[in-house]
């Protein structure tokens, strides 16, 4: 990988970083609990709790990937970053550039998702 494509990685980490920062932010606001309020009827109620768990999804979602991409951006130097863990083969720089905090290629990931 040279040093354009890693600047590019550079620069694809941290924009989506600061994406997923703001979207934390915003989730943590709406996974307040939901207090019971009288003026709530009890559908209403429901979907609000049903959203309420949506959005602690998405914020486990989220915050997983920010630290995952936090140490790949830490690793972008490292000489084995951009290799597959499993097969060591480098994984494409238009794999890295969309999923930075992967380890693994297209074919060892299929592998992996399907046994």
């Amino acid at each position: 990988m040279n040093i354009k494509e890693k600047e590019d990685i550079r620069l694809a980490i941290l924009g989506t970083i600061e994406e997923l920062k703001k979207n934390i932010k915003i989730f943590k606001r709406l996974s307040q609990p939901v207090s019971p309020d009288n003026a709530i009827g009890r559908i209403t109620r429901m979907e609000a709790i049903n959203s309420k768990s949506m959005n602690e999804a998405s914020l486990v979602k989220s915050t997983h990937r920010l630290t995952r991409l936090q140490r790949s951006l830490g690793m972008l130097d490292d000489p084995d970053f951009g290799y597959c863990i499993n097969c060591e083969e480098p994984i494409p720089y238009k794999r890295l550039l969309i999923l930075p905090e992967t380890s693994l290629c297209v074919p060892c990931a299929q592998k992996l998702n399907q046994g």
